[in-house]
C-alpha cells in the first residue's frame, strides 16, 4: 500500500475509486465502505485510495470537543494496508484546511486525481465548518465528471455502529459489546513501567503499563492478551486504583501474564480486551485479594482454553 503524506501527491494516482472519512476506530461500518471501494477498483482495474486526515479534525478545531480517539494512527494504517487497499492519503488537517470551501476540498482531493466514484457514509460532510453535505457532493461530482455512491447507516442490535456508541461501551466497561462493533478486540498501548511491586508479593507479578492509547475501557478486571515481541499472552488486567492496598486515588493498568515469567520493563505492550471479569472492590485483606485474583485467573485461563479469540 502506498501511504501518501502530500496533496500534490495524488496527481500520481491515476482514476482511482475514493472514500473520505475520519474513520476513528475502522469499526464494521467503515470497513463495510473501504471494502465496497477495494471490490469495486477491482472491477474497474484501478487503484482503491482512502483519504483520512490527521490529527481528528476536532482536535484542530475545537479540541474541548474532541473525543478520546479509539484507535491510534499506526494501527489505522496497519488496519486499511491489510483491507487490500492500494493508496492511503493522510492529509495533514490544519486550521487552512479546516477553512476550505467544500468546492476547494473537492477539487484538492478528488478531481486532482481525476477519481471515477467516490463512497462516503451517509453522514459525511466536508469542508468549511462541514458545510458540504452528501447532495452538494453528487452536484460536484456530475460537474466534474465522478459517481457518488451513498452507503447507508449500518447496524447491529436494532442500532446504528458508529465510533461514539463504541466509546460509550467501552467506558461502561462493555468490552464484548465494543469488539462485536469492531469486528475485532478493542486495544490499548503502552510501555511497562516500574509499579509498587504490589502484584509480587501477592504471588502475581504484574507489568504496569504506562499507557499511551486515549481510551482506557472503564476501572474493573479483564480477561485480555498482552502482545509484545511478537507474541500473545493470556492475562489477567486490572485497571484502577487498588483500594485494598492503596489509599491513593492514582488509576494504574496492570497485567499479570499467565504463561510469561521474566522482565519486561521497557517493552511495548499491546492490551487486548476480550471479557470483562468484575468491577474492582476493596478486600478485607491482601489474602482474600489474593484469592479472588487467584480465581480471576482460573476463569481468564477457561475463557482462553475455550478459544484463543473470544468475543
Amino acid at each position: 500500500m502506498k501511504i501518501l503524506t502530500d496533496m500534490r501527491s495524488l496527481s500520481r494516482i491515476k482514476r482511482p475509486v475514493v472514500t473520505l472519512g475520519n474513520f476513528d476506530g475502522l469499526h464494521l461500518g467503515h470497513l463495510r465502505i473501504i471494502r465496497k471501494v477495494r471490490e469495486r477498483a477491482m472491477r474497474l482495474g484501478c487503484p482503491s485510495l482512502v483519504y483520512t486526515f490527521d490529527p481528528h479534525p476536532l482536535k484542530v478545531v475545537a479540541p474541548e470537543k474532541s473525543p478520546q480517539l479509539l484507535l491510534r494512527l499506526p494501527d489505522k494504517v496497519r488496519l486499511i494496508k491489510e483491507e487490500g487497499i492500494d493508496c492511503l492519503l493522510l492529509a495533514r488537517f490544519t486550521k487552512e484546511f479546516a477553512a476550505l470551501h467544500p468546492r476547494r476540498f473537492v477539487l484538492d482531493s478528488v478531481v486532482s486525481c481525476a477519481a471515477q466514484e467516490v463512497w462516503v457514509g451517509h453522514d459525511f460532510s466536508f469542508g468549511r465548518k462541514k458545510s458540504g453535505t452528501v447532495e452538494y457532493l453528487k452536484t460536484l461530482g456530475e460537474e466534474f465528471g465522478f459517481k457518488v455512491n451513498v452507503i447507508p447507516a449500518y447496524k447491529k442490535a436494532g442500532a446504528i455502529v458508529s465510533s461514539s456508541r463504541i466509546r460509550a461501551l467501552l467506558l461502561a466497561g462493555n468490552v464484548g459489546g465494543a469488539a462485536h462493533l469492531l469486528g475485532r478486540p478493542y486495544s490499548i498501548h503502552g510501555r511497562v513501567v516500574k509499579g509498587r511491586g504490589d502484584g509480587r508479593a501477592l504471588g502475581f507479578p504484574t507489568a504496569n503499563l504506562a499507557v499511551t492509547s486515549e481510551l482506557i475501557p472503564d476501572g474493573g478486571v479483564y480477561a485480555v492478551m498482552a502482545i509484545f515481541n511478537a507474541k500473545a499472552h493470556p492475562a489477567v488486567l486490572n485497571i484502577g486504583t487498588a483500594p485494598t492496598l492503596t489509599s491513593g486515588k492514582k488509576e494504574s493498568v496492570e497485567a499479570h501474564l499467565l504463561d510469561f515469567k521474566g522482565n519486561m520493563y521497557g517493552k511495548s505492550m499491546e492490551i487486548r480486551f476480550f471479557r470483562r471479569l468484575r468491577a474492582e472492590k476493596r478486600f478485607k485483606s491482601a489474602s482474600a485479594l489474593a484469592k479472588r485474583i487467584e480465581m480471576d485467573v482460573e476463569r481468564a485461563a477457561r475463557i482462553f482454553a475455550k478459544s484463543r479469540a473470544p468475543l
